[in-house]
């Protein structure tokens, strides 16, 4: 088959073994949020509440990202992503067994806790073990293709989610998650990586750890974009994941409007990755961020829920916004930055533009109290644009690469 053709992405056994993990690994991750929701709102869970839960994952995977990083350039990759996705099956697989209507938020938000320190060891290696499967010229499309997956599997995986807690419930829809979780890993043990590629005579942890931190200093773009999507991803995103689940279901009174909105955003960045790769954007990074202002439209239709219809297709545009993302930003490190460095650089780029969330997540519902909830939105909106405006002039974002003139 042409697909499979010597040379092509396609033909790279490792990155397909890859491939086939991340499938069944974010089909389960994909349900997982819907069951929680569903289950801590059915518990007499709150907007608060709900935050504060979701918030504990994030928490911990930016707390124990610069960590990840470290031991994803020290150790074999692919069995950081093993370990780290079968601690996760565990604890989901746990959470079967102690899960109720009445259990104590508390224990809910720990479980999720210790999900985000296997969050923070996967993300980092994951993004990290790239280059070793294919090679430098294939890896903008290689990040694509996986970035459609994932978006695939969060259009699937809700539906999933909201269907297994309709017929089954939350219980046994952990289970579902936890048995993905566990059957990816199958796929990830039979990858031969070169652990000995670009590898570096090891130094403490501290100062791999400041490495990493120095690396992202030096190179101006990406700081700026991480710290963009920081500060941007505490307002617009931690209120838009707390009120999308709460305001559907307020005004239309199911929770298919909470499902069907997170698939169309999902497809609407499959749509836009793809666009992305087959158009030749010339100034990528001036695109993305430009694009990314797109993402107001979600929070702009929780402000103005005129109907499910409109809150969907709402979604579905707004999902355009990811996109260049998808094509741009893993292919821009994996290529400016040093093989050995990747792994504490995605760690900092995990920690740095969620590291704020957990706090956001925490504030959405005193923030809702003080404000108004559609205040709230509107003023997230018109917050989310005007930091897009503010990074355009930082060196080298136009392009995602450092000027001549700063190398």
């Amino acid at each position: 088959m042409k697909l499979f053709e010597a040379g092509s992405l396609w033909s790279f056994k490792g990155y397909r073994l890859f491939w086939y993990s991340t499938t069944i690994f974010v089909l389960g991750a994909s349900a997982f949020p819907i069951a929680l929701a569903v289950t801590v709102l059915d518990a007499g869970g709150t907007a608060t509440s709900l935050g504060l839960i979701l918030g504990a994952r994030v928490l911990s995977a930016v707390v124990f990202a610069p960590f990840a990083g470290v031991w994803s350039d020290r150790l074999p990759r692919k069995q950081v992503m093993i370990t780290a996705d079968l601690s996760r099956a565990a604890i989901v697989f746990a959470m079967v067994f102690v899960s109720a209507p009445k259990l104590p938020h508390y224990l809910m938000a720990l479980a999720v806790f210790l999900m985000g320190i296997g969050d923070a060891f996967g993300a980092a290696s994951a993004g990290a073990i790239m280059p070793s499967l294919i090679p430098e010229d294939k890896l903008p499309a290689g990040n694509v293709a996986r970035g459609i997956v994932v978006k695939t599997a969060t259009i699937i995986g809700p539906g999933i989610g909201g269907f297994s807690v309709f017929l089954i419930g939350g219980r046994l829809t952990f289970l579902f998650t936890a048995i993905s979780f566990a059957f990816g890993t199958y796929f990830l043990a039979q990858i031969k990586e070169d652990i000995n590629a670009d590898r570096k005579e090891q130094e403490s942890f501290m100062v791999e750890m400041r490495e990493g931190l120095r690396t992202v200093r030096d190179i101006p773009w990406i700081g700026a974009m991480i710290a963009m999507a920081s500060v941007q991803l505490m307002v617009i995103l931690a209120a838009e994941n707390v009120l999308l689940p709460v305001i559907t279901r307020r005004e239309f009174g199911t929770n298919t409007t909470f499902a069907l909105s997170a698939a169309a955003f999902s497809v609407g960045g499959i749509i836009s990755a793809i666009a992305c790769v087959k158009l030749r954007i010339k100034h990528q990074g001036r695109f993305s961020v430009l694009v990314w202002m797109l993402l107001v439209i979600t929070t702009l239709s929780l402000a103005f829920p005129i109907s499910q219809t409109f809150v969907v297709v709402a979604y579905l545009f707004a999902g355009f916004s990811v996109g260049p993302w998808e094509a741009f930003w893993s292919s821009a490190i994996q290529r400016e930055v040093p093989r050995e460095l990747q792994g504490r650089v995605f760690s900092i780029d995990h920690m740095g533009s969620a590291g704020l969330m957990p706090l956001g997540m925490a504030l959405v519902g005193p923030a809702v109290s003080l404000f108004g909830e559609k205040e709230l939105l509107i003023g997230a909106s018109v917050f989310h644009i005007v930091i897009c405006l503010a990074v355009l002039g930082i060196p080298g974002v136009k392009d995602f690469k450092t000027p001549t003139k700063l190398a």
